[in-house]
């Protein structure tokens, strides 16, 4: 493993995302859609530098296995309330081929929000095959499988502290 992205790089981009998003988004209460697993720990870090009231909600996805996304994407985990009228905010881990934002979008446009936004720490646009972007983004980076920082491999990895670039010849995993 070779970090990409230390544990301070990573708080000082979310300390500026944080007022970012509440400037653009006013003084509406926001609901956080928090993507599960992926973005819990961003999405945790993300919310107490947003000012005002932030509301959480949590939505379970599931697209990969391994290294490599299987192009399906399904629903493991519902949202408890609706969110008709709100104004919603999707926090992503990464957002990679764009499939699954985009299968999410669509699914969330269709429950009638006030407004939807997204914001994912970590932004990889060689590898997009749909049309889709985030509104916020930590970081942009290039085609390397990343964990850390919530980010797994088969359900490792997530508690690194660090983005990391996975490198299974050292790892041997």
């Amino acid at each position: 493993m070779r970090t990409m992205f230390s544990a301070d790089q990573i708080a000082t981009r979310i300390a500026e995302l944080g007022p970012q998003i509440r400037q653009s988004m006013g003084p509406v209460p926001i609901t956080a859609i928090v993507v599960l697993k992926g973005s819990v720990i961003f999405a945790s870090d993300l919310v107490r530098c947003i000012q005002g009231d932030v509301r959480l909600e949590f939505l379970g996805v599931s697209s990969y296995e391994g290294t490599e996304s299987t192009g399906h994407v399904r629903i493991t985990h519902d949202l408890k309330r609706s969110i008709a009228g709100k104004h919603c905010l999707v926090v992503e881990d990464i957002v990679d081929t764009g499939l699954t934002l985009h299968y999410l979008l669509a699914q969330l446009r269709a429950r009638d929000p006030a407004t939807l936004k997204v914001v994912s720490l970590l932004d990889k646009p060689s590898r997009r095959t749909v049309d889709v972007q985030a509104d916020f983004v930590g970081f942009t980076i290039e085609d390397e499988f990343v964990i850390g920082y919530g980010l797994d491999l088969d359900e490792r990895y997530r508690n690194l502290p660090e983005v990391a670039i996975y490198e299974p010849q050292i790892d041997g995993a």
